[in-house]
């Protein structure tokens, strides 16, 4: 896949205009990316997928996240549609890969519907935002609260019931909404249902307990804040390439009395920026590693592990969205252009950290998981 992936790039990195404009990957290069198994990553084997280990996913998503921001957000939306699936019943998930692996999943975590409980299933409506990679998919999936004659249907720790519905892409209603500063090649509609009677088995419980085997699908909620932390850290790479690129074309910025690559205060700020980097890199590895040894000893299911991932997902979208800022600070007024990538690089960078996973608020959990280790030690 990340041969596949560097014969790609010269194509994608050509293309990145008319990904903005086109505010979607085009048709043919999702197709290219689908013939290298982008949509097969964490399909399990016996049902003809790759079942990569989590890190060896995140190789190939920060690959393309390093070339192209919307590229690489599509690639996590691929990656999470089919762990999303893998919670899903015996006779959907049989359904939705009934073709073969290469299907393509997306989107709405946020609760925007209501699957109101009636016989034969449930009468599902609603409006849901930021589905990402919707004018692609060929199934789509949105967070519903369950009601019973009108009221929410209580859950754990008196919390209205969630529920997933899926349906194939045809199903659903696309708005043309995903007019957005920065991950513009993302496709991130608003997707609606109107009062739609969903046969039961195409709703399920993302909270139940796995039902396929292996280390991979045991518990999905631990594994999305680290595939944004590899989409930051891809992202922040391929801005620090942008820069480099720059100071290799001998550019002489005005006023200034020798080259950027050739002035110590630019050396600096490399050095600075490089520093930042490599520890963002090591960081989200670490993370990475330490929650993969514990889905293969089955320990993965734990609420400290999900506070844990969230604190390197904040950090590392927060230092990131700094290296950002930096390279487009020393790009000078070069970098105000279209044409320049490192504008594309500083606004997808900073549109990422906006996602519920990457904000700061994650910190107070963070705090109150330190605060109460340190009161048991």
């Amino acid at each position: 896949m990340l041969v596949g992936i560097r014969e790609l790039a010269p194509e994608i990195t050509a293309r990145a205009a008319e990904i903005e404009a086109a505010r979607r990957v085009p048709p043919d290069l999702v197709d290219r990316l689908r013939s290298i198994g982008l949509f097969r990553m964490f399909v399990p084997r016996s049902h003809g997928g790759l079942e990569f280990d989590l890190p060896a996913g995140m190789e190939v998503i920060r690959a393309l996240t390093r070339l192209d921001g919307s590229i690489g957000w599509i690639s996590i939306v691929g990656g999470v549609g089919a762990l999303f699936a893998a919670a899903a019943r015996p006779e959907l998930y049989q359904k939705m890969y009934q073709d073969g692996p290469d299907v393509a999943i997306c989107g709405s975590s946020q609760p925007a519907g209501t699957a109101e409980r009636v016989s034969g299933g449930y009468r599902v409506k609603g409006r849901w935002p930021f589905a990402s990679s919707c004018t692609h998919a060929d199934w789509i999936g949105g967070f519903c609260i369950v009601t019973e004659n009108g009221k929410p249907v209580p859950g754990p720790h008196g919390k209205p019931q969630v529920r997933a519905v899926a349906l194939p892409a045809r199903d659903w209603e696309i708005e043309d909404t995903w007019h957005a500063a920065g991950l513009k090649g993302t496709g991130s509609h608003h997707i609606t249902l109107h009062e739609r009677l969903v046969p039961e088995i195409h709703i399920f419980d993302l909270e139940a307990a796995p039902r396929l085997s292996g280390p991979l699908y045991q518990a999905l909620r631990q594994w999305l804040p680290l595939l944004h932390g590899t989409f930051s850290v891809g992202l922040a790479e391929g801005t620090f390439d942008d820069l480099l690129a720059l100071a290799h074309t001998g550019r002489q910025q005005l006023y200034a009395t020798t080259s950027m690559r050739d002035s110590e205060v630019f050396q600096y700020e490399v050095g600075r920026i490089s520093a930042d980097l490599s520890a963002a890199q090591a960081f989200h590895e670490v993370q990475v590693a330490s929650h993969w040894r514990r889905a293969l000893a089955g320990t993965l299911n734990d609420e400290d592990l999900l506070i844990e991932s969230a604190r390197s997902a904040v950090w590392l979208a927060t230092t990131c969205v700094g290296i950002a800022d930096a390279s487009f600070a020393l790009a000078g007024s070069s970098a105000v252009y279209d044409s320049s990538p490192l504008q594309r690089r500083l606004r997808d960078l900073h549109i990422g950290a906006q996602h519920a996973h990457a904000q700061q608020r994650q910190y107070v959990d963070v705090g109150k998981l330190a605060l109460r280790r340190s009161a048991e030690l």
